[in-house]
């Protein structure tokens, strides 16, 4: 086992160059030790391999992973897959930008662990980052990023501190994007009540419950065979033979118990943090998406969990009733997530960065 695992560290590390290509070495491997490769601290040689590697542990819808990182000297460049876009729930590529924007805040992080001063400019619908040598800095956002995720569960039910919340709020300051914090329970009922509006809405589109579908992963096979996607276990749902559970999925897998499920999330969360751009453009979109990581991280750092509650902003007919209510007046909601004192469920898995790296 351990001439297996050393293989596997090899393959997808320090000589992952000279292999050409990871397949083989991604077919060896187990769940577990595809999570151990992905989420491996932070190591100073081969910079631009590791900088992504990090990037690509951002958070994203449907853990689709829709980026394209190419590297010139100091300057590494995110574009969007959009082969990896996800046409029903996301169709003007919002979420797909604020993916982006996701990976660019650990980018930047991760490089001034690594001694390099991240300058991120928006060209178009690309993240252009040029690096320039700094003192190297640490920071605790940095270290939350192997070990954040998106946990899909009930949380304690106890309130946050007003300190922690100072916190939490602090780490969605960016320019254009406006954080608005909401831990009174009144408010978070208001909150709930869009979430199962929504989630009733897309779970009776049927374009939106076969895209959903698509991108789940019944078990750890599925889900190493693929690198992404949402594996169930990290959802609390058991692994299943693909076979057994597509089947079982309508039987399961309802309006009434997703919107139960929901309902409980929520009542057992501290709050609910909504974010919204100044304008609906790419540059802002990315914009939420730093502001966004930031957020997960910093909770992370503070030993909170969160995830997303999206439905109130996918479901168009929705969104402006929700802008209205949040005050937001024109301006579009983007981002709604939960947060609490919570579990640990199963991490989901990334492409190492030779499937996400061009020349």
């Amino acid at each position: 086992m351990a001439n297996r695992r050393q293989f596997i560290t090899t393959a997808l590390g320090l000589s992952a160059a000279a292999i050409g290509s990871p397949s083989a070495a991604l077919a060896a491997m187990t769940y577990d030790e595809a999570i151990n490769a992905s989420r491996a601290p932070l190591r100073a040689g081969l910079r631009d391999r590791e900088l992504v590697r990090f990037a690509t542990l951002a958070a994203n819808s449907h853990n689709t992973q829709p980026w394209i990182f190419a590297v010139r000297g100091n300057v590494i460049t995110i574009a969007p897959d959009v082969a990896r876009r996800c046409p029903a729930v996301d169709p003007d590529d919002h979420h797909l930008f604020v993916s982006l924007g996701c990976a660019a805040e650990n980018l930047i992080l991760a490089a001034a662990t690594l001694g390099w001063r991240a300058d991120p400019v928006v060209d178009g619908d690309r993240i252009v980052i040029t690096l320039d040598e700094a003192a190297p800095a640490a920071s605790a956002l940095a270290d939350a990023i192997p070990v954040r995720q998106c946990t899909r569960a009930a949380f304690a039910g106890k309130p946050a501190a007003p300190e922690i919340l100072r916190q939490l709020e602090n780490a969605c300051r960016q320019p254009g994007v406006a954080a608005i914090l909401i831990t009174e329970r009144a408010g978070m009922a208001e909150v709930t009540d869009y979430v199962l509006e929504g989630n009733s809405a897309q779970m009776r589109d049927k374009a939106f419950m076969r895209e959903l579908v698509d991108w789940i992963r019944f078990n750890e096979a599925e889900a190493v065979a693929t690198m992404d996607g949402l594996f169930a276990p990290a959802s609390g749902n058991p692994a299943l033979p693909s076979w057994i559970a597509r089947p079982l999925l309508k039987l399961f897998f309802t309006e009434s118990g997703e919107n139960k499920k929901y309902r409980e999330q929520l009542d057992s969360s501290a709050g609910v943090v909504v974010l919204a751009a100044d304008r609906s453009d790419t540059s802002h979109w990315i914009a939420v998406g730093r502001a966004c990581q930031r957020f997960g991280l910093q909770a992370t750092a503070l030993g909170l969990k969160y995830s997303f509650v999206n439905q109130p902003v996918e479901v168009a007919a929705l969104r402006q009733q929700f802008a209205t209510r949040l005050g937001l007046g024109e301006r579009r909601p983007d981002i709604v997530m939960r947060f609490g004192t919570g579990p640990s469920l199963p991490q989901s898995l990334r492409r190492p960065p030779e499937l996400v790296m061009r020349p």
